[in-house]
């Protein structure tokens, strides 16, 4: 609970500060991608936040951001994060190097789940919209 606390009061800052017209979530839910309790309740705390200050949130599952970038041939998160690396020239420096089967992942594939969320949003409908607005 201290950690969704300490979570929840940055994510108010930035609102605060940067004000938003969107914001884009991971969909946690079952159908959407498997992540630990904490981290739904979190993002749906997150969502409740947006909805209370009059913010449009859009989700999306793991399923659709692969598939928004299939064709060009993402089959898994290092391959994701290495095109997020040539949309995002910024980036390329984070790029984190392929997992061996016995190590962890890297803590910067997030940075990149993240971008990919962007990417993804700008590419859908509702993205186009925002960009010609």
């Amino acid at each position: 609970p201290r950690k969704n606390d300490a979570c929840l009061t940055k994510v108010g800052s930035l609102l605060d500060r940067y004000v938003p017209g969107i914001v884009v979530l991971q969909d946690t839910s079952p159908e959407g991608t498997r992540r630990f309790g904490r981290i739904r309740s979190l993002n749906d705390a997150v969502a409740e936040a947006v909805a209370y200050l009059c913010i449009e949130a859009i989700s999306f599952s793991r399923q659709e951001v692969m598939g928004a970038f299939a064709e060009e041939g993402v089959t898994n998160k290092q391959s994701l994060a290495e095109t997020v690396a040539q949309h995002i020239p910024a980036f390329r420096r984070y790029l984190p190097p392929r997992r061996k089967a016995w190590m962890s992942e890297d803590c910067r594939m997030s940075l990149f789940d993240a971008a990919a969320l962007a990417l993804v949003f700008f590419r859908s409908p509702c993205g186009e919209m925002e960009v010609k607005m």
